[in-house]
């Protein structure tokens, strides 16, 4: 690690309200055996970047697992805590408290519904959105699919030609953002109310980490997905 990557102060903000309706205390559900948010807070105190990480709750439940995980807290009000409240409107008030204590260079942004993702992750994007002088970095899956729009005209492919359909392999390379991962230099957040701005990174991951948990269907995938890495390591070991 670099001199520059060392000295960089970073912070890690991971937005988690009380009100879910999908699924219920999603954010606090055990998944593995750990309380969701819990694999996201320990994911940054094992990467080996200084990191302070901070949860952004409305919920005592949540503050309390959060704490425990090795988290600080910062309890953000009502007004911006509702089914409209924006992911933005919690990092800018979490950014305002954190930035009391000192000015910061960089913010990793992470949604703990987002769990398929490491800790060599979290580093290696921090060192590219250092190295390559980024502003902002947002992690994304390669895409090879063949997309289609419908307009007023009808049925329009948006990403190729269907008269002349080419083969997967020989189409442009093309990415889908996974929302697992954003960090933004605070003057991005600031200026254009947005966690991208500047110049933008990409940071490619594998296709798993696109697995986003939103639903009983999610968890259960999410499982299964975890258990088998489990069985994995046990087996190399």
């Amino acid at each position: 690690m670099d001199r520059l990557v060392q000295t960089a102060k970073i912070v890690c903000v991971i937005p988690a309200r009380g009100g879910s309706k999908g699924v219920p205390l999603k954010n606090i559900r055990l998944l593995a055996g750990k309380p969701l948010i819990t694999h996201t807070i320990e994911q940054v105190v094992k990467a080996q970047h200084d990191i302070e990480v901070y949860v952004s709750t409305d919920d005592l439940a949540i503050a309390d697992i959060a704490t425990q995980a090795g988290s600080r807290v910062i309890m953000r009000p009502d007004s911006l805590s509702g089914d409209k409240s924006t992911s933005e409107s919690a990092l800018l008030h979490a950014l305002t408290e954190i930035e009391t204590k000192g000015a910061i260079d960089y913010v990793v942004f992470l949604q703990c519904t987002s769990v398929f993702r490491s800790s060599t992750d979290i580093d290696r994007a921090i060192n590219q959105i250092i190295k390559d002088e980024s502003d902002s970095l947002l992690s994304v899956v390669p895409s090879h699919r063949f997309l289609w729009q419908v307009s007023d005209k009808g049925a329009e492919s948006i990403n190729y030609d269907f008269k002349h359909r080419p083969r997967r392999q020989d189409m442009e390379p093309q990415y889908q953002e996974n929302g697992s991962i954003y960090i933004f230099r605070p003057w991005v957040l600031r200026q254009f109310n947005n966690r991208l701005g500047g110049k933008i990174a990409l940071y490619q991951m594998d296709e798993r980490s696109a697995i986003d948990i939103d639903s009983e269907l999610d968890f259960k995938v999410a499982e299964l997905l975890l258990s088998q890495c489990t069985e994995n390591k046990i087996a190399h070991q």
